[in-house]
C-alpha cells in the first residue's frame, strides 16, 4: 500500500484538497506581477536632452520651435534622446537649412521625459537612459539572481525544515521588501531591495506546488500540476490591468506587494505535508494532520481509527531505507538519479533562457506595452488547455517535449518575418511564449514526480538553479543581436528544440504513477522496468526464432 492509498481513504480530491490547492495557488499568481513588474516600473519613455539653464530663449511660447532649434533629429524625425546642440541654432527653423556639421554635445542638463503614458518610473526618476541605460536591465539582473539564489537556498532548507517553514517566512519577506520597495530613495536601495524580493520566488513556488503535490492523490496531481501555470496566466493578465489603472511606479510597486501581508496571514493555517512529517519521523504530527483533512473531507470516522501503526503500515516499505539526513551529492551518487538530474538540468535552463528572452522586454514589439502584456497571458489559456488535456491522456514525457520542440521551431520561424510587420512578429512570439509557458508548468509538475520525497525539494530546488541561470543568461543572449540579428532568434529556439529533445530520450513517463517516497526505492523501480524490458526484449527473440526453427524442421 502507497501513502495515495490512505489519501483516497481519507476523501481523495476533496474539499481540503481544493481549498488547499486555491490557497496555495492564489499567491503563485501573483508572483507573476513581480518577475514581469518591470515591464512597468522601468519602462523607458521617449525623451529628449534638458534645455541649459542660462537659455532664457526656453521661455519662448513656440516649445515647437525651441525643440527644434536645440535637439537634433533622427532619420525617422524623432528627437535625438543623448544628444542636444552646443547652441540654439534657430537658422534650423528655415526650410532647406542642414544641420551637418552643427556641433552636438551630451545631454549636461538632464532628460525631458514624455509622461502621457507614463507618470513615473525609476527610468525617469533616477535618469537610466543614454549611458546609464544598462542600469535598468541590470536592475532586473540582480533580481534574477535573488531568484537563483532563493532556488539554491529554500530547497535546501524546505527538505531539512519542512515545506511550510519557508513558504510563510517567503510570504513575508515579499511583503515587508516589496514595500520597502515602493519608499526607497536610491537606485542601490531598489536594487536591494528586488535582491530580496528575488529570493523569495523560489521559495513560495517549489514549496506550494510541493504541498500540492504531497497532499494530492494521484488522479489529481495533474490538474493540479496544471492549474498553477492557469494562476501565472491569471498573474501576467492582473498585472496588465492593475499597471494599466495604476501608473505611478511606486503605487504599482506596493499594490501588487501588499497582498502578501495577507497570504502570510493565513498560510499559519496551512498544514505542514504529512509525507515529510513522517520520512522525519514526525508521525504524531503527520497524524493529526491527516484526521484534520479527514475531517475537512467530511471522513470523519476514518481519521478517528487513525493511529500512528495505521499510517505508517501504509508507507513502511517505502520509508525503509529512508536516510536522515541529504546532500547535493545525492541528485548524482545513484545511476537513475543522475540521469534525472542531468537531463532536467538541461531542460530547466533551456526552457527558462527561451522563456525570458521573449516575455522581459515587451517595448521592442513596437505596441502598446498593456496590450502586449495581456496578449502574452491571453495565449497562455489555450495553450496550457492542450497540455493538460495531452499530459492527462497522453503523458507528462510527450507533452514537454512537444511543446519544447513546437516553441524552439516557432522562435526560428519568426527570424523570417520582415520587420515591419510587427504585428505579425508580435503573435508568433506570443505563441512561442505560450508553448514554452505551458511546457515550464508542465515540467514543474514532470519534475515533482521524477524525483522520491525524500530529496523532492532538494532536486527541484536544484532544478530551478538552472532556470534561474537561464534566466541571467537571456539577457546576455540578447545582446548577441548587437553581432547578427538572427543570433538571439538562432539561440533561443535551438536550445528549446535541444531541450525537447532531451525529454523524449531520456526520461521516463509518471502518468498515473505513484510518487516514489526514497532513493532506494527509485532505484528499485528502475531496475525492475529494465528487468521488463529486457525479458519482453528476449520473448520478441524468440518468437522470431521460432518460426524460423519450424520451417527448417519442415524442409528437413
Amino acid at each position: 500500500m502507497a501513502f495515495t492509498d490512505l489519501l483516497d481513504a481519507l476523501g481523495g480530491v476533496g474539499r481540503f484538497q481544493f481549498v488547499y490547492t486555491a490557497l496555495l495557488l492564489l499567491p503563485c499568481g501573483l508572483l507573476a506581477c513581480h518577475i514581469f513588474l518591470q515591464n512597468f516600473t522601468a519602462a523607458a519613455p521617449p525623451h529628449y536632452c534638458q534645455h541649459p539653464a542660462n537659455h532664457t530663449e526656453a521661455t519662448t511660447n513656440d516649445s515647437g520651435a525651441w525643440l527644434r532649434a536645440t535637439i537634433p533629429l533622427n532619420q525617422h524625425g524623432v528627437p535625438e534622446p543623448c544628444q542636444r546642440y552646443t547652441e540654439p541654432q534657430w537658422a534650423l527653423l528655415k526650410s532647406n537649412t542642414s544641420s551637418l556639421g552643427v556641433a552636438t554635445e551630451d545631454c549636461k542638463d538632464g532628460w525631458v521625459y514624455d509622461r502621457s503614458i507614463f507618470p513615473s518610473t525609476i527610468v525617469m526618476e533616477w535618469d537610466l537612459v543614454c549611458e546609464a541605460r544598462t542600469l535598468r536591465d541590470l536592475a532586473q539582473s540582480i533580481y534574477m539572481s535573488g531568484v537563483l539564489v532563493g532556488a539554491a537556498l529554500f530547497g535546501s532548507l524546505a527538505d531539512r525544515l519542512g515545506r511550510k517553514a519557508p513558504l510563510v517566512w517567503s510570504y513575508l519577506q515579499l511583503a515587508v521588501s516589496g514595500a520597502a520597495t515602493a519608499y526607497v530613495g536610491s537606485f542601490s536601495a531598489y536594487c536591494v531591495c528586488r535582491f530580496l524580493m528575488g529570493m523569495t520566488f523560489s521559495g513560495i513556488i517549489l514549496n506550494s506546488l510541493s504541498l500540492v503535490v504531497e497532499w494530492m492523490p494521484t488522479r489529481g496531481r495533474t490538474v493540479a500540476g496544471i492549474l498553477l501555470g492557469f494562476s501565472f496566466t491569471l498573474g501576467q493578465l492582473i498585472l496588465a490591468g492593475v499597471a494599466y489603472l495604476i501608473r505611478p511606479w511606486r503605487w504599482l510597486q506596493f499594490a501588487v506587494s501588499a497582498p502578501f501581508m495577507v497570504f502570510f496571514l493565513y498560510s499559519w493555517w496551512l498544514p505542514e505535508s504529512s509525507r515529510w512529517l513522517l520520512l522525519h519521523g514526525k508521525s504524531q504530527q503527520a497524524v493529526e494532520n491527516l484526521r484534520k483533512v479527514a475531517v475537512i473531507n467530511g471522513r470523519k470516522e476514518e481519521g478517528e481509527r487513525l493511529t500512528t501503526e495505521v499510517v505508517i503500515s501504509y508507507i513502511q516499505s517505502e520509508f525503509a531505507s529512508v536516510r536522515t539526513s541529504n546532500s547535493i551529492l545525492d541528485l548524482f551518487r545513484t545511476p537513475a538519479i543522475r540521469k534525472v538530474t542531468c537531463c532536467l538540468m538541461v531542460v530547466w535552463f533551456s526552457n527558462s533562457v527561451a522563456y525570458y528572452g521573449l516575455a522581459m522586454d515587451l517595448q521592442k514589439f513596437g505596441l502598446s506595452i498593456y496590450l502586449v502584456q495581456a496578449l502574452f497571458g491571453i495565449i497562455d489559456i489555450p495553450a496550457m488547455l492542450v497540455a493538460t488535456t495531452t499530459m492527462i491522456y497522453v503523458g507528462r514525457r510527450a507533452t514537454v517535449a512537444s511543446f519544447l520542440i513546437l516553441a524552439g521551431l516557432m522562435v526560428i520561424a519568426n527570424m523570417f518575418v520582415p520587420e515591419d510587420l510587427q504585428t505579425l512578429r508580435t503573435v508568433q512570439a506570443a505563441l512561442g511564449k505560450g508553448c514554452l509557458a505551458s511546457s515550464f508548468i508542465c515540467v514543474y509538475l514532470f519534475t515533482g514526480e521524477l524525483y522520491p520525497t525524500e530529496i523532492r525539494q532538494m532536486g527541484m530546488g536544484f532544478a530551478s538553479v538552472n532556470a534561474r541561470l537561464g534566466g541571467l543568461a537571456a539577457p546576455l543572449v540578447t545582446t548577441l543581436g548587437e553581432i547578427s540579428p538572427i543570433l538571439p532568434s538562432v539561440s533561443f529556439g535551438a536550445t528549446s528544440v535541444l531541450a525537447g529533445m532531451a525529454v523524449a530520450c531520456f526520461l521516463t513517463e509518471t502518468r498515473n504513477v505513484p510518487l516514489v517516497e526514497t532513493i532506494a526505492a527509485m532505484e528499485r523501480r528502475v531496475k525492475d522496468s529494465q528487468s521488463k524490458r529486457d525479458a519482453e526484449r528476449k520473448s520478441e527473440e524468440i518468437s522470431l526464432q521460432q518460426p524460423g526453427a519450424s520451417a527448417l524442421k519442415e524442409t528437413i
